[in-house]
């Protein structure tokens, strides 16, 4: 079993409202060979919301305390977004799940980029929230643009 990014599994809960659904993803949780977390819902974060941005670095400098999370209008939520993924990872643990499919650009999620917190639309390198969390308690994390690993990890041990 594995861990995806909620919106890949077509739940509508970006901060926009919508879902980036992979039908692949979403037919493994549909199969229940996989659960679906969302650490910004988790983290009390409400459907639609106003977008946020790291400001200072990426996720794993929000858990040195050297980068916060704000939204578009100055909100600093960092402290929702670090509780989120601690929910998240306690429900992945709950499930014994020591991998996860999240969704790339993401403030929480994004593995390997993030926007840079102009709001400009320009992006970083760099993990998000969520994503630096389960990376410090050693979960492995595959982004949306790799998640064909798992199709070939099954193909292995099939």
């Amino acid at each position: 079993m594995i861990g995806i990014s909620a919106c890949l599994g077509g739940v509508c809960c970006r901060y926009d409202g919508q879902a980036k659904e992979i039908s692949y993803l979403k037919q493994l949780v549909e199969q229940n060979q996989a659960i679906l977390v969302c650490p910004e819902v988790l983290g009390g974060l409400l459907i639609p919301r106003e977008p946020a941005e790291i400001s200072g670095g990426d996720g794993f400098a929000v858990w040195q305390n050297q980068a916060k999370v704000y939204t578009a209008s100055g909100d600093d939520v960092t402290d929702m977004f670090k509780q989120g993924a601690q929910l998240a990872y306690q429900k992945l643990c709950d499930k014994n799940i020591d991998t996860i499919v999240l969704k790339e650009n993401s403030p929480s999620c994004g593995r390997n980029s993030i926007y840079d917190g102009s709001f400009s639309g320009s992006r970083i390198a760099g993990a998000g929230v969520a994503t630096a969390y389960f990376i410090l308690q050693g979960l492995e994390v595959i982004s949306e643009n790799q998640w064909q690993k798992i199709v070939e990890r099954e193909a292995d041990y099939g």
